[in-house]
């Protein structure tokens, strides 16, 4: 007898987007569980053995920078999945319909659901940051836009 909307298969998993990181995120899971420090120690290795630092030591201002919290927020996401698997029985291709991310949890999303590697993904977001800001001015030699005008409409 189904009485609830708890039936299986009929929910969504939601991955954090850059914003929640913290120094120290994920430190507690891979002190505990041996599946969390899988999951840390190989996107640590590929990246060159420079993420598990930042993470669990660095400054907060450090961790903040794109092409570190992205990849920490992904690993963490992924440890933290692992273990439920792990400790709790959860599957997300038994439980889950969707696998959602915001902004960068997308790519949390794509581990999570076997669609990308835990180790091409954190090549990814490190590879994907944004441009550094500002965008140089446009040379002078490039002449100006026409102006627009409106024209009357009858």
């Amino acid at each position: 007898m189904m009485s609830s909307g708890a039936d299986s298969n009929n929910w969504a998993i939601l991955f954090p987007g850059q914003g929640s990181q913290f120094v120290g995120m994920g430190k507690d899971l891979y002190d505990t569980y041996a599946v969390a420090r899988q999951v840390v120690d190989e996107a640590d290795e590929a990246l060159g053995g420079t993420l598990k630092n930042v993470m669990f030591e660095g400054s907060q201002e450090d961790l903040t920078r794109t092409e570190n919290a992205q990849p920490a927020i992904l690993t963490t996401s992924i440890a933290m999945l692992r273990v439920l698997e792990s400790e709790r029985g959860f599957k997300i291709e038994d439980t889950c319909k969707h696998a959602l991310g915001h902004s960068l949890g997308e790519y949390s999303a794509l581990v999570a659901t076997k669609a990308v590697t835990l180790r091409d993904a954190v090549k990814l977001v490190v590879r994907n940051r944004p441009l550094p800001s500002p965008v140089p001015p446009v040379s002078p030699a490039v002449p100006p836009m026409p102006t627009l005008r409106s024209c009357p409409c009858s």
